[in-house]
């Protein structure tokens, strides 16, 4: 991929809201089981309605979606999230949400070995004809950046067919030494120009045990093609559940370490957008960066049903290490929250598709925010009102 400067005099504008969240704060298909992509069944009352458009999101940063801007590590492109459903959940690799843009130092077909050092029976490389040689399909996963903010419209959010090398397979082929404890995987990481948003060095530290209980794999193809080279290719790192930061581009150094290790500069980058307790200074005292339950609304809908006008709100849900019996919503903090028409959801990654049928009291502006049925569920974002967005109602 070459590092195109697309939109230069706006970029900064456009990466301001990225950085907001620094304060704030695989399970797959290869059973080939689908029913979590769908609601429960239920009457539908906009049935033989008219549809009088969308309401677009008030108080949202008027950026591109769906296009790819910048360069290297200022390079982003926000993901267009309002059109996706149940028929259509996966995002194409041209549209799918980018962190960092592919450094034009970076030539097609590079880094072509991963070099392999630390706690390990003898050090080695890996070529990637032969991470090619241990990909299978890997299923749906979703990844999200743990920067992804309001001003970009969430838009750092997507889902992908991936395939790849299982990581639990790499490092029975590497040897391990027993009292190897963690493992660093790094990403090729360096650009003609100096960021303003963020510092090179891509690399991440993960418990062995986490990492393999997470079923991360080495991914080389996405949604049924080559992996691109804005998502890492040849060969990328993805962790099902945690944030994208940890989801290392590019990869071309593997190290087997033991739990007195540093934490990288990447790690204590985004120690705040992980919630960790300040910035760790060792591995062994960093969270597990995962994502929390969330959930949020992606269009709202007008209708004209019998003469009177509707509202229909369409949204996903996300996250968490178990699945939520039920979800609520409210649209004032005045009112109380009510039950989400149809809400189920049977696991966690990607993501799941929920309705609400919605009639406004009066016109005005109402900010949609949600929480889980079930309190004990840890959602400290979706508690926050990280995730709420507001409407302006017009119409009843």
């Amino acid at each position: 991929m070459t590092n195109q400067k697309e939109n230069p005099l706006t970029r900064r504008a456009i990466l301001k809201g990225s950085f907001i969240a620094g304060g704030v704060c695989l399970v797959g298909f290869r059973d080939l089981r689908l029913p979590f992509f769908f609601c429960r069944p239920q009457a539908n009352s906009f049935q033989g309605g008219q549809s009088l458009g969308l309401i677009e999101f008030a108080g949202e940063a008027p950026i591109p979606l769906d296009t790819a801007m910048g360069a290297g590590l200022d390079g982003r492109l926000y993901t267009e999230l309002s059109q996706i459903d149940p028929r259509n959940p996966t995002i194409s690799n041209d549209k799918f949400y980018v962190r960092t843009r592919a450094s034009e130092f970076l030539k097609d077909g590079e880094p072509g070995r991963i070099e392999v050092t630390g706690l390990v029976k003898q050090p080695t490389k890996i070529s990637v004809a032969e991470v090619k040689k241990m990909s299978r399909p890997a299923g749906l996963h979703l990844l999200e950046c743990s920067g992804n903010v309001r001003d970009a419209h969430f838009g750092m959010l997507s889902v992908a067919d991936w395939s790849g090398a299982p990581l639990s397979d790499i490092l029975d082929f590497l040897h391990v030494q027993r009292v190897a404890s963690h493992i660093l995987i790094s990403g090729f990481d360096r650009y003609p120009d100096i960021s303003s948003t963020s510092e090179p060095g891509a690399s991440w530290i993960f418990p062995i045990d986490e990492l393999k209980s997470s079923k991360a794999f080495f991914a080389t193809t996405m949604n049924g093609s080559p992996l691109p080279k804005d998502h890492g290719a040849p060969v990328r790192l993805i962790v099902p559940s945690w944030y994208g930061c940890t989801c290392i581009k590019w990869v071309d150094q593997i190290q087997l370490l033991g739990d007195d290790a540093h934490t990288t500069s990447q790690m204590c980058e985004f120690a705040g957008r992980t919630m960790q307790q300040g910035v760790p200074e060792r591995v062994r005292d960093y969270r597990s960066p995962l994502i929390e339950q969330a959930a949020m609304p992606v269009r709202v809908e007008k209708w004209l049903v019998d003469g009177k006008i509707k509202y229909r709100v369409h949204g996903i849900a996300w996250g968490g290490d178990r699945p939520a019996n039920g979800l609520e919503i409210r649209f004032a903090s005045d009112e109380d929250y009510v039950p989400v028409d149809d809400f189920r959801q049977t696991a966690n990654d990607p993501w799941s598709f929920w309705t609400h049928a919605w009639m406004p009291a009066k016109p005005g502006t109402y900010f949609i925010r949600l929480r889980l049925k079930d309190r004990g569920i840890r959602a400290r974002r979706l508690d926050a009102g990280y995730y709420t967005r507001s409407v302006e109602i017009a119409e009843i």
